[in-house]
């Protein structure tokens, strides 16, 4: 089994490179770590960059897991293989672009381009955010799938996902203790479906709300809070379509907690998305 050991990044196409930065930064709340060429890396936590907007096809997304040491880098690439998913090796050249030591990538059953990196680069700096967010870290991804139970057999069983619990057929996986790094939700097509910011406290997301109304961004969940991760979350849209969560308060399955979990099924009906009773304006929520 290839151990994930956390998530990294997540890299978008988009036609207006400097129009999704301004969102990034004016509204989102990350920093820009740098401009190179036609990409532009931003911050959100301590991690070199945690989001690259690069000019290019608004439906090239990539998201990056990392491994914790070469040896295991060259037995996931081996393993894939052998279970008929090609893997690439990235040259040196687009291992500096990800600021990474090293990476393979692949596309998982569905399509969705996947990294798994190497040592990827820390920052010395610490994030200072462009407007006060009460951002945390970059916490966890939505992708879509076409199909979520043979989906969930790859994340889990090649991959080293866990179930945390399911609505409906998407299932809500774990890598480690926080209570999802990937959901993975029913589509017609491949994508991250969204991408999560963790603030600091309800206040953020309070605030966040009544800024977004204020700049008239389409707010399409929230808030609200989930029933299973416990998570108080705020969904709204960002450049291509793409949703944006904050969330906090997300639920954490320990080691000794590990011993008697057990996943839960929730239907796949509103309120198994909000326990509050707001009601989902996004797609992929939707039944």
């Amino acid at each position: 089994m290839i151990h994930l050991h956390d998530i990294r990044y997540v890299r978008l196409g988009t036609p207006d490179l400097e129009g999704s930065v301004r969102y990034a930064t004016e509204v989102l709340g990350l920093e820009v770590a740098r401009r190179v060429g036609k990409a532009v890396y931003l911050k959100s936590d301590s991690r070199d960059h945690t989001l690259c907007y690069f000019e290019g096809d608004p439906r090239d997304h990539t998201s990056a897991f990392e491994v914790d040491t070469p040896e295991e880098l060259d037995q996931a690439m081996v393993l894939l293989e052998q279970s008929g998913y090609a893997a690439t090796r990235g040259s040196v050249e687009e291992a500096e672009k990800r600021h990474v030591r090293d990476f393979i990538n692949f596309k998982d059953p569905s399509g969705n381009s996947v990294d798994l990196v190497h040592a990827p680069h820390h920052s010395g700096r610490r994030y200072f955010p462009s407007r006060d967010a009460g951002i945390t870290g970059f916490s966890h991804i939505g992708l879509r799938t076409l199909n979520p139970r043979r989906d969930e057999a790859f994340w889990t069983q090649l991959l080293s996902a866990k179930v945390s619990d399911r609505i409906g057929e998407a299932p809500l996986l774990r890598i480690d203790e926080v209570h999802h790094k990937i959901a993975l939700f029913p589509s017609s097509y491949p994508g991250v479906q969204h991408i999560n910011h963790q603030v600091e406290s309800i206040d953020d997301v309070m605030r966040a709300y009544y800024i977004l109304l204020e700049k008239r961004i389409p707010i399409r969940f929230g808030p609200g809070r989930h029933p299973t991760s416990g998570a108080m979350f705020l969904y709204f849209e960002g450049p291509d379509g793409m949703i944006y969560e904050y969330s906090t308060g997300v639920r954490l399955i320990t080691e000794e907690d590990e011993k008697t979990y057990r996943p839960r099924t929730f239907p796949a009906i509103p309120s198994s998305f909000c326990m509050w009773g707001s009601k989902p304006d996004i797609p992929e929520f939707k039944t």
